[in-house]
């Protein structure tokens, strides 16, 4: 059975800092691109970012870039989301997922869709006010 279980929001205030860790059960952890979503009340889930399985490419929505950091140790089964520069705007219930990347044929994009992802953590709130 998969499982992903996030941690580390919180509140922050404007402007500073928090990190999210994502703890991964699959075994293959390796084979799968991760990525985080964020979700505002009333507001549909949106991307943030995604990390290839290897971790050598990365995607940022445009909203975070600059501000976020996503990366991954294939070892711990872990994929990490740095969050600096915290904005208001950015409080969410935040998600990560994971999808399975098929190695040979044609290479494909990190997805930035939900339903491209199969597997989804719980969710940790994020709250950035102050």
């Amino acid at each position: 059975q998969v499982r992903l279980e996030e941690s580390g929001g919180g509140l922050v205030q404007p402007g500073g800092s928090l990190g999210l860790s994502c703890a991964v059960s699959i075994v293959t952890f390796a084979n799968y691109d991760m990525a985080w979503f964020r979700q505002a009340p009333g507001k549909e889930r949106e991307f943030v970012a995604g990390i290839h399985a290897t971790g050598d490419s990365v995607l940022y929505a445009d909203s975070v870039t600059g501000r976020f950091t996503i990366s991954r140790d294939n070892a711990k089964r872990t994929v990490f989301l740095q969050m600096n520069n915290l904005k208001p705007d950015d409080t969410a219930v935040y998600s990560c997922a994971a999808e399975r990347r098929l190695w040979g044929g044609v290479p494909r994009p990190i997805y930035t869709t939900p339903s491209r992802y199969n597997f989804w953590g719980q969710g940790t709130q994020v709250t950035v006010s102050g």
